[in-house]
């Protein structure tokens, strides 16, 4: 597993914990902290950074990115989604429309790895659907 594949998976796991834990932003320091230490052991400097910005990044830009996947996904409430789709697409979205160093098509990709990975039998197909239309949208309106 690559160092920048095992950062998004602390930060998954970081999202999947608050989110479990009702979005309690004062426990966010300590739930960095603790999945840093515990699957980060040989992490360097740069994917800590990583993990550190990604996960504040989403929670600051929470409400937009919900909102993003609430317009794809209509037919799929954030609370009927699983916690794992959920999260990685929170991810994805953050990536695609909040960090232009990540180019698109390697944020899609890698959001459909943790999916198919931590998720369902159908979430790598599920996030792929969300993700792949908004990169259509990113596309054309790039035009």
């Amino acid at each position: 597993m690559s160092n920048r594949h095992l950062a998004r998976s602390i930060v998954m796991q970081s999202l999947y914990q608050w989110d479990f834990r009702n979005q309690v932003k004062e426990q966010i320091p300590e739930i960095l902290h603790g999945n840093l230490n515990e699957f980060g052991v040989g992490l360097d400097d740069d994917n800590k950074l990583f993990v550190d910005k990604t996960f504040k990044g989403i929670v600051k830009k929470l409400p937009e990115i919900d909102e993003k996947i609430k317009s794809y996904s209509p037919d799929w409430s954030l609370d009927r989604m699983n916690s794992i789709d959920r999260n990685v697409l929170r991810i994805g979205v953050y990536e695609l429309y909040f960090n232009p160093g990540i180019p698109a098509k390697v944020a899609i990709n890698e959001a459909i790895e943790m999916a198919k990975n931590y998720g369902g039998n159908s979430s790598g197909k599920f996030v792929n659907g969300i993700l792949g239309a908004m990169y259509k949208d990113i596309a054309k309106e790039e035009k």
